[in-house]
């Protein structure tokens, strides 16, 4: 693993803890030139360095892994039908579940995505930025996998940082530059602002979240390539279906299923049942990139299968010519930056704050994240208190994304008879009261 996160790995609680860490250090494999100037005495120089790689204790070298002997031909080696990866998410139905993965899955989808851009050169000259986080199944596929399957060169990044990706695109445009809407935003702002082209960059996708046309008119103009949007889920490696990379592709839709991937509209109510044509209805998908269940979940696995198709939660429609369109979700997650967020764990954390009765957790609409993640809060004795004070209180607990970006405190929250909160009136009255503010 990358040397700047063997530390944090060292410090697990003993129930999770690793007991054989190879810690890997990137700068390794730069060019000797900017290895050399990595190590000059000034103060630039030094906060690249920090921010690329650490010195660690207690963990083995890639560098030893290397000389060491190599594996017997009889050694045990991962077979397609093993587990590869447990990669967590919050599902369908809000709280985390590991998606067991195995090889063939994601080998599955790295060849689905070389089908779906077949302009793309394999070898030397394609290039892939990896923009993303690789702990998330976007970056997973198409920043490592799908990179190294092509026999790219793989540009990785710490973090996303605008400067530095057009630092980068000077010298080695991006053939493939996978990132979410708000990334291609500040790149394309910061592009102007530096007066640094993004010409060369031949197909950005877009993913996690809805793609304004807004967006992709300017940054087609500026790159002279494609930025085009895709769709898929965790448990699905993740890539469903995506855009074609050419003039044929649909604004507004998420695009045209993948190659070896089979898709169904029908009835949530009854999933076994198709919606007729053009109708909306409960996406329901199967192929060699879907997951096989659960790690160690084999009841929440059965929930989320129906004669062996996947159910993915989401609202859509399927025009004459195959194109998906993603109308609503039936599940309640909220997509932020890119991130699944289950109400319920934020709820149950607020919830913990000695003055917070009851809350409910929504996401409304945002430029910048597709959705932020909004609470509104029950006060106990109608106590005078300071929201911020509880989103410390949250930030204590939870991943920063999932912290609540405002918090409304409200008389009592809408439920249904059985006394159930009614997330989508919570959200429709925060969205009036947002509006009216403006």
């Amino acid at each position: 693993m990358w040397s700047k996160v063997v530390e944090t790995v060292q410090q697990f609680p003993a129930d999770l803890a690793v007991s054989s860490l190879i810690s890997v250090d990137v700068t390794t494999a730069m060019p000797l030139m900017t290895r050399l100037a990595l190590r000059l005495p000034v103060k630039k120089a030094r906060e690249a360095r920090d921010a690329l790689t650490t010195k660690v204790r207690g963990a083995l070298s890639w560098e030893s892994i290397l000389a060491s002997a190599p594996l017997p031909a009889t050694h045990p080696r991962p077979q397609t039908d093993d587990l590869a990866i447990i990669q967590y998410t919050s599902g369908t139905t809000g709280t985390p579940k590991g998606a067991a993965l195995t090889h063939r899955n994601l080998l599955a989808n790295a060849a689905q995505a070389q089908a779906w851009v077949p302009s793309i050169t394999r070898g030397n000259g394609c290039v892939v930025y990896a923009v993303l986080p690789m702990f998330h199944a976007y970056g997973l596929t198409l920043c490592l996998t799908f990179a190294m399957s092509m026999g790219a060169r793989l540009v990785l990044f710490p973090k996303f940082d605008p400067d530095l990706v057009l630092e980068v695109t000077k010298k080695h445009p991006a053939t493939l530059l996978p990132l979410v809407p708000p990334i291609a935003e500040r790149l394309l702002s910061a592009s102007k602002e530096k007066g640094i082209p993004l010409t060369g960059t031949q197909v950005a996708i877009s993913g996690a979240m809805a793609l304004a046309h807004e967006l992709v008119v300017p940054f087609e103009q500026a790159s002279g390539g494609y930025l085009v949007e895709g769709y898929g889920l965790s448990e699905c490696s993740p890539v469903l279906m995506a855009n074609p990379v050419a003039e044929n592709r649909v604004a507004g839709t998420v695009g045209l299923p993948l190659p070896g991937t089979e898709c169904r509209v029908v009835d949530p109510e009854n999933p076994t049942e198709d919606v007729p044509a053009g109708s909306a209805g409960e996406l329901v998908v199967r192929g060699p990139q879907v997951f096989s269940g659960y790690y160690g979940k084999p009841e929440e696995t059965d929930a989320v299968f129906v004669d062996g198709w996947f159910r993915t939660g989401d609202i859509v429609t399927i025009d004459e010519a195959g194109f998906v369109r993603i109308v609503d979700r039936i599940k309640e997650l909220i997509i932020t930056g890119g991130f699944n967020v289950a109400p319920t764990e934020v709820e149950g954390v607020l919830r913990q704050h000695p003055d917070v009765e009851d809350a409910a957790v929504v996401g409304l609409p945002s430029d910048h994240s597709g959705e932020e993640v909004v609470a509104a809060v029950v006060i106990d004795g109608g106590k005078d208190v300071d929201v911020e004070a509880i989103r410390e209180f949250a930030r204590g607990i939870l991943t920063p994304y999932k912290v609540p970006r405002r918090i409304f405190v409200v008389d009592e929250l809408p439920t249904s008879l059985i006394g159930k909160v009614l997330r989508r009136q919570v959200r429709e009255k925060l969205i009036s009261l947002t509006s009216s503010d403006g």
